[in-house]
């Protein structure tokens, strides 16, 4: 390596510092929004349903047709795959620093007008709403490539893992923030405008000031985002994309000097021209980048596609979970705001105790038993769980064995978040060239919004029960949750099969990892190990 850029070399070296924690909170924050903003709809969508599609003297509650449901959970699923496909190619283009400001004002703007869906029909609400929503997902969707590039970039080889792994683990708490926000503000607004079960006067209308808890639900996830955009606009550029992209490492010191306790005046001017002469400057679609990296961006994609189908499944089995375990009685038994704070206190409680802790296992533990290996068991472990779930799944429906049921639907997600839903993230932000980085990580996660897609939606229609009389209304036959539970095991074992194209990143620099800046025209290779 005595060849690589000193900057680089330097930043690889640097101990861990205070700037290391800032950055870690400025991108993590993105994500935190982003998932307070993904998840949060389905807090809501119960009480949507009450409101717009109310149908007097009705034995049931109003609910969302399922159309109208897959549009509202799902429009912003697709607006983040187009805005990881676009925003990703643009880090690339024209930097960072640049781009990461533009999906912030975008998450901002379209959270707060998501609130403000106002109109006379529910047909226009419901339609605004899901406009606003898929553009709040196209600047969500540009915050993981480039979260995940700039941290990668800033981050030293020996936590660079941890620190990745530490961003996205603020998802977690995003998640958990929208179920506390819901659990707050729908027990203020029950507490000052009750309402009795709905069963009691089906007639009855829904209270008007129930249409205010949502939107403000919806619209908090702007303030961490605005929150962050100073911080974000304070940030410099990445070195290594000043110096292996824009290709001026004099700037990339300075930039560097001024955020990190590291002294690079010496080396800054050193490798110019060794950088003009590097060999490996080859395109997306170049042959030379199909035979270097070709199975590894097959392999990240793959991956994260397959896990995302698992992952976003699991509302198949979670209002087994909730009504299981009396989180959630029959909806007739509720008032609307009722209804609203108990689906919220059900999330925020299996986001305490299955999703928080298996992101915080990835942070600690990765940079010591590698991201292979992480993500191999994690896929393993789910396959285990899912087949545990789905043969004797009349056995776990059963009141004395329903507690081993939420317990393994609880490790199953543990096992996600400690395993694949991680180390997807954080790979495809080390193993591909810097002028590439951005616009393969953005590839790799749309592709896992694909997965998200089919999970969220095409298991919720193939899990319905084999008999007419026993689906939800609105939707046809399926092959059954436990049928369903058995594909999904499938699926987390093809996953771990497409692990082993992933290569081991633990330890190495990124310039190491992708042959850059180098002589030799080697690259990493497709072992694991």
């Amino acid at each position: 390596m005595s060849e690589q850029l000193g900057v680089l070399s330097a930043l690889d070296l640097a101990k861990t510092q205070w700037y290391h924690f800032t950055a870690i909170i400025i991108a993590g924050m993105g994500f935190f929004t982003d998932a307070y903003d993904l998840f949060c709809i389905s807090i809501v969508t119960k009480l949507l349903g009450r409101i717009y599609y109310h149908i007097q003297n009705s034995p049931r509650p109003g609910s969302l047709p399922p159309n109208v449901a897959a549009a509202v959970n799902g429009v912003a699923l697709c607006g983040t795959l187009a805005g990881q496909l676009f925003f990703g190619w643009l880090g690339d283009k024209l930097g960072r620093k640049r781009v990461y400001g533009i999906t912030l004002i975008l998450m901002v703007l379209c959270s707060i007008a998501s609130g403000l869906s106002f109109s006379h029909s529910p047909k226009a609400v419901i339609s605004t709403l899901c406009f606003f929503r898929f553009w709040l997902g196209f600047g969500i969707g540009g915050d993981y490539p480039l979260s995940a590039t700039i941290m990668s970039e800033y981050a030293n080889k020996k936590t660079r893992g941890a620190f990745i792994a530490a961003v996205f683990a603020m998802q977690g708490f995003g998640i958990l923030a929208g179920g506390i926000v819901a659990l707050v503000v729908s027990a203020a607004f029950n507490n000052r405008f009750p309402a009795p079960p709905y069963s009691e006067n089906p007639s009855r209308p829904t209270i008007p000031e129930a249409d205010y808890v949502w939107r403000i639900v919806l619209m908090f996830g702007a303030i961490p985002a605005g929150i962050t955009y100073y911080w974000r606009m304070k940030m410099p550029e990445t070195a290594r994309y000043t110096a292996l992209v824009a290709q001026n490492a004099k700037q990339a010191a300075a930039d560097m000097s001024k955020v990190l306790q590291v002294h690079l005046e010496a080396e800054e001017e050193k490798p110019t021209t060794e950088s003009n002469q590097n060999p490996n400057r080859f395109g997306l679609f170049s042959k030379k980048f199909a035979k270097r990296h070709g199975l590894h961006l097959l392999g990240t994609t793959t991956t994260w596609f397959l896990l995302d189908i698992a992952f976003y499944s699991q509302n198949l089995f979670q209002k087994d979970i909730f009504t299981a375990i009396e989180w959630l009685p029959p909806a007739a038994t509720m008032s609307e705001l009722e209804e609203c704070f108990k689906i919220a206190r059900a999330q925020t409680l299996i986001a305490l105790c299955g999703t928080v802790p298996g992101y915080w296992f990835t942070v600690v533990f990765i940079d010591y038993i590698g991201r292979f290996v992480i993500q191999l068991m994690g896929f393993i472990m789910m396959t285990i769980f899912m087949f545990a779930l789905a043969f004797p799944y009349n056995h776990w429906k059963e009141k004395p064995h329903r507690i081993g049921f939420v317990v393994m639907y609880s490790l199953t997600f543990f096992f996600a978040n400690f395993g694949p839903n991680s180390t997807t993230f954080i790979v495809p932000a080390e193993i591909f060239p810097a002028r590439l980085r951005s616009t393969c990580h953005g590839i790799s996660a749309a592709a896992g919004k694909a997965g998200a897609i089919v999970g969220a939606f095409g298991f919720l229609y193939a899990a319905q029960s084999k008999d007419p009389a026993m689906t939800e209304p609105g939707y046809p036959t399926g092959i059954g949750v436990k049928n369903a539970l058995i594909v999904l095991g499938c699926i987390n074992f093809l996953g771990a099969l497409f692990t082993l194209l992933v290569p081991e990143s633990k330890g190495k620099s990124l310039e190491e990892l992708t042959g850059e800046n180098q002589g030799d025209d080697d690259g990493i290779g497709t072992s694991p190990v």
